[in-house]
């Protein structure tokens, strides 16, 4: 048997769960150009050359990027129109 205070910690965890966007995460692969990366980050989400080239350079040098956040159905369809793009990209909550 659980005790009220148990119950109300564990509704508090479920429901601050909830709030964390989702994130769009970038990985670096052998195939894309540097360029290209560039290139699909601003016709996707419409960034400067300048925040596309920051984010491609976080995929080159640290292996990822994040490149969008959300809920979880926009964090979705940026993942398939990266894939569509032919990049790797996946989804995770924010920590």
């Amino acid at each position: 048997m659980t005790t009220p205070v148990e119950q109300e910690t564990s509704e508090v965890e479920e429901v601050g769960a909830e709030d964390k966007p989702w994130l769009t995460v970038v990985w670096n692969d052998p195939v894309n150009l540097m360029s290209y990366v560039t290139y699909v980050l601003q016709k996707i989400f419409g960034y400067s050359r300048e925040k596309a080239t920051r984010l491609m350079l976080d995929v080159h040098h640290k292996g990822r990027a994040i490149v969008s956040s959300g809920s979880k159905e926009k964090v979705e369809t940026d993942v398939a129109k990266l894939h569509a793009a032919g990049l790797w990209a996946t989804m995770q909550r924010d920590s």
